[in-house]
């Protein structure tokens, strides 16, 4: 048995031939021309677009504040109100994670009686990143 590169068909069914489809050439410099420029958006607007379907996905960000190194004897004989010293400074920025890896960083903050992060580093989005024109 061989295999050829034709339609296949129902026996006795007639080749009808079909229209060839429609192509438009696209240049480069329209697609250029076309894009937004980063100067124009505003800087608080989010850099990818929200039709995207990603946007819909909902995922668990955690704060990391720090941490601390010690011996298994020493968290087994911890205390309650015993104090564990972390290694990040009070100023220092705390670092979000999804599924373990660092998407942002921030302040911590307080908002009432709940903490918060006041974003301060923001990463740019593949693909959005500004050209350089010479």
């Amino acid at each position: 048995m061989s295999l050829q590169n034709t339609p296949l068909q129902a026996p006795g069914a007639q080749s009808i031939p079909s229209p060839a489809p429609r192509m438009q050439r696209i240049e480069l410099a329209e697609l250029d021309a076309a894009a937004p420029s980063p100067a124009s958006s505003a800087s608080s607007q989010p850099l990818v677009p929200s039709l995207h379907p990603l946007h819909q996905v909902k995922t668990t960000v955690q704060v990391c504040v720090g941490t601390a190194t010690l011996t298994v004897g020493e968290l087994l004989g911890a205390q309650v109100q015993q104090v564990l010293v972390l290694d990040t400074a009070v100023e220092q920025a705390v670092d979000l994670l999804v599924e373990g890896q660092v998407v942002a960083r921030g302040q911590l903050v307080a908002v009432g009686d709940r903490f918060a992060v006041r974003l301060t580093e923001l990463p740019t989005p593949l693909g959005l990143q500004a050209k350089a024109h010479p």
